[in-house]
């Protein structure tokens, strides 16, 4: 997680408040050789933001503590191969550090005492590192105690070519007393009460947990099953007790109201609504062939269709108050998970006021999905389901609601996704300049063939399918399909059903929630020996895809949507 971008930076930061104990390699040496590494970071790596000039040590220290974790894990370890190496007991070597007491750790929480984390009986020093680490958003966590129950909360962080470094910043030993307290005191991993997932879901990140399903099983139905609907998660998955469950709703002149889930079933009309859900990130890996970026390496399956159902958001906001006072100062809707992290900071996210309260919005706070309970992965009890916009809006495991003239101050809201020019790297990464995402852009992809497949001269034909959707209500009009790299085009045949069942009723105008499945059936080029097969849609607004990634590549691998590719070879039987 933790790219040095800010190498100059370095050879600036002098020692705050401590003394080193140990000697250590040149540490401008060892930062130039990290940051000319490549890097292939994940998406729930989000502390990415520049440290700007607003943003408090507060922040800075707790983002570098997102990541010391996984650093010192790796540190331990390969510190301890070193000395083995040269014929040095670990043992011996440790002696050789002072031992402090869990009280003298303590002391070092913020960057003017220096800032002490343990793990495992060592005592580190990571002042220096704070530095190199660009930020995040939350709260300093384990300056002046224990690493490890943060470490478990944030497992993603292990990333090798950034670990190596911190093994450098040990700088004594926990006292053997203290460290029997913190052995007896080890929190269990708070991923154990994950639910179970589909094994043919290919995985991105374990913990938390991030997986797609294969493209060929992706659009085998109009309807993606629960099970193969692609999963993203930001922390461990809450365990909600639906009996006791209750959503706040605040911000409004009504006053606020605290809803049962069987108020939300009962007081409400319930809604019904067909909508594709798209991570932002979806497609990222085309993005990573152009130049890594930083984030998940999604491929083309993150996002599934859904039947939702629920209580619309802008019947519980007008029971609430909401009318034309409100409406002269309210500018956004925020919500907030129960998924939360060690500091209680949930996942939080808005949207604009007119998408919440418009009735054309269609705006669910969702208890049903595919006309089953909405299972745990997905956001039960309640999830919000906003249609045509980011999944990072649609929060899942919904707890709070509020009305307010101001957007989120989440970092989901103002640090991460975000769009940036392809010129805009990590050195001058500014988050303020960017909107928040919203409307996603008009996509499409190929399911089948696979790139890389082997077609057979003999069958004569070739038959392409994929998927087709666009953000914001826009219905997709059309879908045209090359076999030549995009010489020639063919126009593929829409569906928004099942193989042999109706299609979906037409939406009304800008309603246009689900995505379209696409068919093409043509004859071999003769005498071809390999394809390229490239798809391309078109909506309503005739907006289109973009002919390639550079124009639109970004350091966050966001917004991916150029024309999608496959190269398939031609044999003979």
């Amino acid at each position: 997680m933790l790219l040095l971008r800010r190498c100059p930076s370095l050879t600036r930061l002098g020692r705050v408040g401590t003394q080193r104990y140990q000697a250590a390699p040149s540490f401008a040496s060892r930062a130039a050789r990290l940051c000319s590494s490549s890097s292939s970071s994940r998406e729930d790596q989000r502390s990415y933001q520049h440290a700007s000039s607003g943003a408090s040590w507060k922040h800075i220290v707790a983002g570098l503590l997102t990541g010391t974790g996984a650093v010192l894990t790796y540190g331990l370890h390969h510190q301890e191969a070193e000395q083995a190496d040269a014929g040095v007991p670990t043992a011996e070597k440790s002696s050789r550090l002072p031992v402090f007491s869990n009280d003298e750790v303590t002391k070092h929480r913020s960057l003017e005492d220096g800032v002490w984390v343990t793990y495992k009986g060592g005592v580190y020093d990571v002042t220096e590192f704070v530095a190199m680490h660009p930020g995040g958003n939350k709260i300093l966590l384990a300056a002046g105690g224990a690493l490890e129950p943060f470490w478990a909360l944030y497992a993603v962080h292990d990333q090798e070519h950034v670990l190596e470094i911190l093994s450098q910043y040990k700088v004594g030993e926990l006292s053997v007393e203290d460290r029997k307290k913190q052995e007896d005191a080890k929190v269990s991993d708070p991923f154990s009460s994950d639910p179970e997932r589909h094994p043919v879901l290919r995985v991105n990140c374990k913990k938390p947990f991030n997986a797609e399903p294969p493209p060929e099983i992706l659009t085998e139905s109009y309807i993606t099953p629960h099970v193969f609907f692609f999963k993203r998660n930001h922390l461990p998955v809450p365990q909600v007790d639906p009996a006791s469950y209750r959503l706040k709703v605040e911000g409004l002149p009504g006053g606020a109201l605290t809803l049962s889930l069987e108020d939300l079933k009962t007081r409400f009309p319930k809604h019904t609504i067909t909508a594709t859900m798209q991570c932002a990130g979806n497609r990222r890996s085309d993005m990573n062939k152009v130049k890594q970026v930083k984030g998940l390496n999604w491929g083309i399956s993150a996002i599934g269709n859904a039947k939702w159902s629920g209580a619309r958001l802008r019947d519980v906001l007008l029971a609430l108050g909401y009318g034309p006072e409100a409406a002269q100062w309210a500018r956004h809707v925020h919500f907030e998970g129960l998924d939360k992290d060690e500091t209680g900071t949930a996942y939080g996210t808005s949207i604009p006021i007119n998408k919440a309260v418009s009735e054309e919005g269609d705006v669910l706070l969702a208890y049903e999905m595919n006309g089953e309970d909405i299972p745990p992965d997905h956001g039960f009890p309640v999830r919000v389901v906003v249609p045509g916009v980011v999944g990072a809006r649609n929060v899942k495991w919904l707890g709070r609601i509020l009305v307010s003239a101001e957007e989120s101050g989440s970092h989901w809201q103002q640090h991460d996704y975000k769009g940036f020019s392809p010129g805009t790297d990590w050195n001058k990464v500014d988050p303020r300049s960017a909107p928040a995402i919203q409307e996603l852009p008009v996509q499409s992809a190929i399911t089948a063939p696979a790139d890389g497949a082997v077609i057979d001269r003999g069958d004569d034909t070739l038959t392409v399918k994929g998927y087709a959707w666009s953000g914001g209500g826009r219905e997709v009009v059309r879908v045209d399909v090359s076999l030549d790299g995009g010489r020639t085009w063919q126009v593929a045949r829409l569906r928004s059903g099942d193989d042999g069942q109706p299609d979906e009723p037409s939406p009304p105008p800008g309603r246009a929630w689900a995505w379209k499945l696409w068919e093409l059936t043509a004859p071999l080029p003769p005498e071809a020996e390999e394809l390229e097969i490239v798809c391309k849609a078109v909506d309503s607004s005739y907006n289109v895809q973009p002919d390639t990634v550079p124009p639109i590549w970004n350091l966050r691998g966001l917004l991916s949507n150029a024309w999608h590719r496959v190269k398939v070879r031609v044999a003979e039987e």
